[in-house]
């Protein structure tokens, strides 16, 4: 049985490379084209559709389920500032199809990545120098507010850094300073999606993945730190609930 479950993994895995490969390839072409050709509006929806490529393939040939849960907490029509834990790729994928048009706070070395990073220009990242914390937060802060009067939700991992599904970091405030900021809501997401599409690996694996979307927690009349500590412990006690991905 276990050397099923691996043979599927390596198939399933090996396959999805090369889809994800040229998919990112033809698409990373395609944006600075359409950068040019297309309004602000129609761009996200074009790079969608390399996204939803990669979230149905990943489903099919690695063998994984994926639940949604509180889909009537989006109110597109509601620009918020997202929340979630960082735990793969498949988050930024996924939460960029549900929650479009969002704007993605990111290390700036990603844009410079052929093919990958001209597609991520498309759709107005937050590009951020880690190196800098204090003009990194000034960025945020600034740019964040732009998109959110643009009608863009901005997307924050307040982990900071990708986190394995067994162990536990702090939350930095940036999330929370905007949104008290920009008088937006936070909208808090949480998922297991590590077990079955690990950091840095090449392997995935057949299993189930569960994303929960909290309640928009409102940011008017509150202190930065009163509204972290409202998102953080939802996070933390939503993420406490979640099963380990078998």
């Amino acid at each position: 049985m276990r050397l099923g479950i691996l043979l599927r993994s390596w198939i399933g895995s090996t396959i999805f490379f090369v889809y994800y490969m040229l998919s990112t390839v033809f698409f990373g072409v395609l944006a600075p084209f359409a950068t040019v050709l297309l309004p602000k509006d129609y761009r996200q929806p074009v790079l969608n559709q390399h996204n939803k490529g990669l979230l149905f393939v990943f489903r099919v040939l690695c063998g994984v389920k994926v639940e949604i849960i509180g889909r009537e907490h989006i109110n597109k029509n509601r620009p918020v500032v997202l929340v979630a834990n960082h735990q793969s790729e498949w988050e930024t994928y996924v939460l960029q199809v549900l929650m479009a048009p969002v704007s993605t706070v990111l290390k700036k070395e990603l844009l410079s990545v052929p093919f990958f990073g001209w597609g991520l220009r498309m759709v107005q990242p937050i590009a951020i120098d880690r190196s800098k914390r204090t003009n990194a937060l000034k960025q945020i802060m600034s740019q964040g507010k732009e998109r959110l009067e643009d009608g863009r939700s901005v997307l924050i991992f307040p982990e900071g850094t990708r986190t394995k599904p067994t162990e536990t970091k702090d939350f930095n405030k940036g999330a929370a300073m905007l949104a008290t900021s920009a008088k937006a809501p936070i909208l808090p997401v949480v998922h297991n999606a590590g077990y079955a599409w690990p950091s840095k690996s090449f392997f995935k694996f057949p299993g189930s993945i569960r994303l929960v979307i909290g309640p928009v927690i409102e940011s008017e009349g509150k202190k930065t730190s009163e509204l972290h500590n409202e998102m953080e412990q939802w996070m933390r006690a939503e993420m406490a609930k979640l099963p380990n991905g078998k």
